[in-house]
């Protein structure tokens, strides 16, 4: 039997001479193959939108057998279809799908800044919008506060969702199957001695957050820091975000958190108004004022 060669031994694909600046013929890599699909999608555009094998492979200077196993790959995936009629590829529905996902965060971030602007003047807070990703808490928007003590938390950190006002409000909309699931991947660790660190102790404290609508977090993410949070429903009603206003523990005396607590919800509520939420009648926030901000 012939002994596997060394890797250094083994033959390299062929390179492309004759192909266009700019294209990555295929070198058996992942990479490559990735590279060259994402070059495949982009070469559609609006006024050509159809497109066979041979005209796809001449854009992207790749032979037709690898455009042909490309879009075979793609098509299995719902990126791309093609045509019964006259064999021509078009971008899938898929894509379109995914295109919406991205549309809703980019309308969530510009949809948030003024209220958040007008939060953070309103309180002299540090105010966050939150999602949740992978089981964790991670703040895409911050405005911080005028003081000189603040609480600082930079856009991307991450953290357990257990032990925050935003993940808390994350948490409680999410059905119970995945809370468990995350429980499981990610357990209750202790951040500071009031860090809740019993699932059943948890569930009950998600039900508050349910029945009151917003979170409080005092001292259980880290000793001295404290934050109220309110979810951010979108057109379906579905919770997306959480707004939170975070604060020295010191500065969320009874007064303070009462009036930060009016102040997120009346936030959460505009924010979500504008991206198309509305409450049925009878519901908790369907008769609640809100402050609208432009």
């Amino acid at each position: 039997m012939t002994p596997p060669q060394p890797l250094h031994a083994l033959p390299a694909h062929k390179s492309s001479v004759n192909a266009p600046r700019g294209a990555h013929p295929e070198r058996g890599g992942g990479l490559s193959s990735v590279r060259n699909a994402a070059r495949l999608l982009r070469a559609f555009t609006p006024t050509d939108r159809d497109l066979g094998v041979g005209e796809l492979a001449a854009r992207v200077g790749l032979p037709k057998s690898s455009v042909h196993r490309l879009l075979t790959a793609l098509a299995a995936e719902g990126l791309i279809d093609r045509s019964g009629l006259n064999g021509r590829y078009r971008l899938g529905l898929r894509l379109h799908e995914l295109g919406e996902i991205v549309s809703s965060h980019l309308d969530l971030h510009e949809v948030v800044r003024p209220y958040l602007d007008d939060l953070r003047n309103r309180t002299s807070e540090t105010v966050h919008i939150s999602i949740l990703d992978a089981g964790e808490v991670v703040y895409v928007e911050r405005r911080e506060s005028p003081h000189t003590l603040r609480i600082f938390r930079r856009v991307g950190h991450r953290n357990h969702a257990h032990c925050t006002g935003s993940g808390k409000v994350l948490l409680a909309w999410l059905p119970a199957e995945d809370r468990r699931r995350i429980y499981a991947t990610h357990g209750l660790p202790s951040h500071t001695p009031q860090t809740i660190t019993v699932v059943e102790k948890l569930e009950e404290e998600l039900a508050r957050v349910r029945e009151r609508g917003y979170a409080k977090n005092v001292n259980e993410s880290e000793i001295g820091a404290s934050s109220v949070a309110a979810p951010i429903r979108d057109a379906s009603g579905s919770v997306v975000a959480a707004i939170s206003i975070a604060a020295p523990s010191a500065r969320f005396s009874q007064e303070a958190t009462r009036r930060f607590v009016s102040e997120v919800m009346n936030a959460a509520a505009g924010i979500a108004d504008d991206l198309g939420y509305r409450p049925a009648a009878g519901s908790t926030l369907a008769d609640k004022p809100f402050l609208r901000v432009r």
